[in-house]
């Protein structure tokens, strides 16, 4: 089944949403969610830094605002290698404003069969890489002494399970909530806001992949299924996320912290 993706229009006056001379880092960036904030943050007047785990994130830095974006390519499950990528970062644009953790996986197996391997691997990405990635970020700020700001991409499984075959997924990404507020608490006297988005089904070219195990035609009745359980009608696209972390990085959420906005179309309410 085709999916319809809604273009949002651009821009052109971000008023208190401006995010003009701000310096940000958002991993996962290369496509999907992560590609629709980098978007929105160089039209909002960012300066970005797009790391990835693909080769492919030169090309796409290329594709956003000629001047205000770069890549790097970064795996965040190895946080030796996130606390270089902050360390280039700071030499490439000066100093850290804003980090996006948006890296994640989402591969599915049932507890009964999943092996210690597969478990640890999933965590690894999307908590552990996100855990330490916040942690060189914000050592960073501090020592900047001028605050920043942390967005982190949860999901509505950080509250409620969607499916069977998520529990690592789900595991993890409840994880990214909890840390979310505790670090928010942390990071208070420091002026560096923690907060999280929860997306509901995203179109994204992941999301249009039948998972492991899965044919096309049953792909298909998934997300009819989903889709019917979304007050609003659609899945939404990479650019509903987009423009609520712009919201959490701007100076128009500076009295916001530790705090989760689930962007899902109503899907929660059902």
């Amino acid at each position: 089944m085709a999916i319809s993706i809604k273009e949002s229009p651009v821009t052109t006056d971000w008023g208190p949403f401006s995010l003009k001379g701000k310096n940000a880092l958002i991993t996962g960036g290369a496509m999907g969610i992560g590609r629709g904030i980098a978007e929105r943050f160089v039209e909002a007047g960012a300066n970005v830094m797009v790391a990835d785990l693909s080769p492919k994130v030169d090309g796409v830095a290329a594709t956003l605002d000629g001047g205000h974006a770069k890549g790097i390519v970064l795996d965040v499950s190895d946080h030796v290698a996130t606390a270089a990528a902050v360390q280039r970062f700071v030499e490439e644009f000066g100093s850290l404003d804003i980090l996006v953790n948006n890296a994640g996986i989402y591969p599915t197996s049932l507890v009964l069969d999943m092996s210690p391997e597969f478990f640890d691997h999933v965590i690894d990405v999307n908590l552990h890489g996100l855990v330490f990635m916040s942690k060189a970020a914000a050592q960073q700020m501090v020592k900047q002494g001028t605050g920043g700001r942390i967005v982190n991409i949860a999901s509505i499984d950080s509250v409620h399970p969607s499916m069977p075959g998520l529990a690592a997924y789900d595991a993890s990404k409840g994880g990214v909530l909890m840390f979310t507020k505790n670090f928010a608490l942390e990071m208070a006297q420091h002026g560096v806001t923690v907060n999280a988005i929860a997306p509901g089904g995203i179109t994204t070219e992941g999301a249009s992949r039948p998972m492991q195990g899965m044919t096309a035609e049953q792909l298909e009745q998934l997300t009819k299924e989903f889709v019917r359980q979304v007050p609003m009608g659609r899945f939404g696209v990479p650019d509903d996320i987009a423009k609520v972390a712009v919201f959490l990085a701007s100076p128009a959420a500076d009295y916001i912290t530790g705090e989760l906005i689930v962007v899902d179309g109503g899907r929660l309410l059902r």
